[in-house]
């Protein structure tokens, strides 16, 4: 049996839906169940056991690892994401769970200069100190992230941030599912730490360019100092403080360190990953 520790979120549904393309049984986690159940297509629905359980109670998540064999894990980041996490792997470990996927950044390092990576890191360091097989993910950013740019696209043809040239690995969610399902139905590719990108790292400049070309009209880039995209996030997009710091940390990560694709995804999955190109095409009417 496999739990689902997130499966209302975009990573923990690809992954289920993944898992039940390959016929594999599945427990998904959530605060309500009768609500995730309703969202989830017939298919995977049919292969998904849904059970009420809450990361900020202990023993809800005693009660939904009992008889699980491996656990996913996957959490909005937010300012208690660390603690729900290790409460998570306490009550797998506690409940005989043999494998943790744990979903985390590509910089979970002590000194990183990204908050939530540190965080990553303090989980990581936990998992590290258990007798337990565990798989870490470390994707890169979710193409479908870049919606929550069309609303800004389709109305001024402008996209904002604080990148300057620097080229950023995007990844799609579906790859991502489709690698984790690899890893929780494959023995022989569990544990190990494997980054997550698509085959090209493009630049702000580099997308506006590609989305102006399937748009067939212009759109630009307008390049902010980072206290500017904070202001920006949180008073026109309306992102509480912490998250536009986020947003704000992720991109000048990406000018400090050189982001380049990852072959991992190929080796898992056997295919090349979902192209940007594609993706916007499927989506092109959001921007439109």
């Amino acid at each position: 049996m496999i739990v689902i520790m997130g499966a209302g979120g975009a990573t923990g549904g690809a992954t289920l839906r993944s898992l039940a393309a390959l016929g594999a049984p599945t427990r998904a986690l959530s605060r309500d169940p009768d609500r995730l159940a309703a969202a989830l297509d017939d298919r995977t629905r049919a292969r998904t056991t849904t059970v009420a359980a809450d990361a900020a109670d202990p023993e809800s998540l005693h009660r939904a690892f009992r008889g699980a064999h491996q656990l996913f894990l996957t959490m909005a980041n937010g300012p208690r994401q660390v603690q729900h996490e290790l409460n998570a792997i306490e009550a797998a470990v506690a409940c005989g769970v043999e494998h943790i996927v744990k979903v985390s950044a590509p910089a979970a390092e002590p000194d990183s200069p990204v908050a939530v990576s540190r965080g990553h890191h303090l989980i990581e360091e936990r998992l590290r100190s258990l007798r337990i097989t565990t798989t870490v993910l470390r994707p890169y950013a979710f193409m479908q992230k870049l919606l929550l740019l069309a609303p800004g696209i389709a109305a001024a043809g402008v996209v904002q941030g604080a990148m300057g040239q620097a080229r950023c690995n995007y990844v799609d969610v579906r790859d991502i599912g489709e690698a984790a399902a690899e890893v929780l139905t494959r023995p022989e590719l569990a544990g190990g730490d494997h980054p997550l990108t698509g085959g090209r790292a493009y630049s702000h400049p580099e997308l506006t360019a590609l989305l102006g070309e399937l748009l067939g009209r212009p759109v630009r880039y307008l390049d902010l100092t980072p206290s500017e995209l904070h202001a920006h996030l949180v008073t026109r997009a309306g992102m509480p403080d912490w998250l536009a710091t986020h947003v704000v940390e992720i991109q000048q990560l990406a000018v400090v360190r050189k982001e380049v694709p990852d072959d991992s995804f190929v080796r898992l999955v056997g295919r090349s990953p979902r192209t940007l190109e594609d993706f916007l095409g499927e989506h092109l009417h959001h921007f439109r």
